[in-house]
C-alpha cells in the first residue's frame, strides 16, 4: 500500500510521566519500550499504529476491574 503523504508531523503521545508499569508499557503514554525508543525512526504509519494501539491500552486498563492493594497482614497480638 502506497504511504500517504502528510503535511504534519505525527506528535509524540508522551506526556512526560516516563515510568514503567509492571507490563513495561510507559505509565503516561502506554507505549512499549521498543516503541518509545524506536518512535524517532518510525514512518508516520507506523506512528499512527502505536498511537491507535495505546488508545486500545487505555480503554482496556479504563475498563479492567480496579484491584484492590494488598494489606499487609496485621500481627496477631500476644496480650
Amino acid at each position: 500500500m502506497a504511504e500517504q503523504l502528510e503535511f504534519f508531523p505525527v506528535p509524540s503521545p508522551c506526556r512526560g510521566l516516563c515510568q514503567a508499569d509492571n507490563r513495561g508499557y510507559c505509565v503516561g503514554c502506554l507505549r512499549s519500550r521498543e516503541e518509545r525508543f524506536g518512535w524517532m525512526s518510525f514512518t508516520d504509519t507506523q506512528k499512527r499504529t502505536v498511537i491507535r494501539l495505546c488508545q486500545q491500552r487505555r480503554l482496556r486498563w479504563h475498563k479492567a476491574p480496579s484491584v484492590p492493594a494488598e494489606e499487609d497482614p496485621e500481627q496477631p497480638s500476644l496480650f
